[in-house]
Order: structure tokens, then sequence, then C-alpha cells
């Protein structure tokens, strides 16, 4: 199974949430069954590194994500990948907009799959202080367990 996270520029919502997915697959011993990366609908932050407060954020939880770069989606993307997930609905228009109808089943929210969570969006911290990229890890871990229970049973069958 292939999934994408989508926020506006790669560099902090998108990073965040691959690293947090990436570990809660490895930790069901499903790494290499799942493709897992983020893009932005921006080009502001191609190449870059995430930013110096995602990593900060990420790494006191044991996520390291200071390796990954920024890059823009591509339709390309929306045609490989079995999972579009925007942070947003901001970012979630843009998606649906590039997709298409041919697939725009596959671009969806990820905070649907935390239903009992205080947002249907993850909040971009970037503006703020770096209480608002620790909130936003929470949401994060908590829509990445639901995530990988989607994915876990697609994967292994109902019941597994």
């Amino acid at each position: 199974m292939k999934i994408l996270f989508v926020c506006l520029g790669n560099i902090c919502r998108s990073p965040m949430a691959e690293g947090v997915f990436r570990a809660e697959i490895a930790r069901r011993g499903l790494g290499e069954r799942v493709e897992i990366d983020s893009a932005g609908t921006s080009d502001w932050h191609v190449g870059e590194p995430p930013d110096p407060r995602a990593v900060k954020a990420a790494g006191t939880r044991g996520y390291n994500i200071a390796h990954l770069r920024g890059r823009q989606v591509t339709r390309q993307d929306l045609a490989h990948y079995d999972l579009v997930l925007a942070m947003d609905r901001e970012n979630l228009d843009h998606l649906l907009r590039m997709a298409g109808p041919e697939h725009a089943e596959k671009v969806r929210l990820f905070m649907e799959f935390a239903p009992s969570a205080p947002e249907d969006e993850v909040p971009d911290p970037y503006y703020g202080g770096e209480e608002g990229f620790a909130y936003v890890l929470s949401l994060l871990e908590e829509a990445a367990r639901g995530l990988a229970d989607h994915v876990e049973e697609r994967l292994n069958g109902p019941g597994r």
C-alpha cells in the first residue's frame, strides 16, 4: 500500500505525519509492505529540510525526520499513491482539483482516521511557537494509529 501525506509547504505537518506513521507501521511489522512519503501543494520549500521546530518536536518523541526534504505534489503522485491524505481542507480542495474524477476517491483528510480527536483538520503550527508543534504531533499520532488500523485491515484482511 502507498500513502502520501500532504500539507502546504512540506516542512511541518506532512513530514511529521510521515515520520509518525512510518514509526507506527514499523512497530506493527508492516514497514516492508507500505510505501510512505510526504509532499506540499506549494513549491515554496522544495529541497529544504523540515522546520527546525518540527524536527525538535518529532525528535523529543523518538521520530527522526531531519533527513526529509520538501517536495511539491505532482499529478503522477495522485496516480501512484493509494491514499493521498491532506492535513486541512484548503490542501484537500487543491488535491481534489488536481486529482480529477479518476483519482478523487484516494484523496481524504488525514484526521478522518482519528474521529474522536478534538480537531478534524491538522492546524498549521508554522506561525506559532513550539507548543503548537507538540500539539500537532499529538493529533498526528492519534490519526496515525487509526490509519495504521485501516492499512493493517486492508493488507491482512478483517479480524486478523
